[in-house]
């Protein structure tokens, strides 16, 4: 038994002092080190409320779909934007959104929003287009409010 352990030692001794068979080379070139700006990070723009006045947030974030970006107006505000007195005049029942580059359309009817949650919703869409000035059609239950265009964008 005494014999085994001996030369099981050993042997794991041998593999260990053998390596794994990767053989020593030269520096490998891999030309020169990266350069140039370093790219910003990812921003969500969001139209909250404040004092009954859109007000424009920019998080800190990754890249969403238009219609995660929208869902976070029915969200809310967080809490340090809570703190600083933003809300959202955007019900939860509005979730889920789909988006088109022209229309938002919502899960409760169009005509029930506030005005202030449909220009939430047409600023923070006109945010995600690429190109401005755009026109936003909302749509929810069959009733269209549009098309229209952010208060602050022009």
């Amino acid at each position: 038994m005494k014999t085994r352990r001996i030369l099981a030692a050993g042997l794991l001794t041998l593999a260990t002092m053998t390596g794994c068979g990767v053989q020593p080379s030269d520096a490998i070139p891999a030309g020169p080190p990266p350069s140039g700006p370093i790219a910003p990070p990812l921003k969500v723009t969001l139209y909250l409320v404040k004092n009954g006045r859109l007000s424009m947030v920019a998080r800190p974030g990754y890249r969403l779909s238009p219609a995660d970006t929208l869902a976070l107006l029915a969200a809310g505000p967080t809490p340090r934007e809570k703190a600083r007195g933003l809300t959202t005049d955007v019900p939860p029942q509005a979730v889920p959104f789909s988006m088109t580059p022209s229309q938002v359309t919502l899960s409760t009817p169009a005509g029930d929003l506030s005005a202030l949650a449909i220009d939430q919703i047409v600023c923070t869409a006109a945010a995600l287009a690429p190109e401005t000035p755009v026109q936003i059609t909302v749509v929810g239950a069959g009733q269209d409010l549009g098309p229209r265009s952010c208060p602050q964008r022009g």
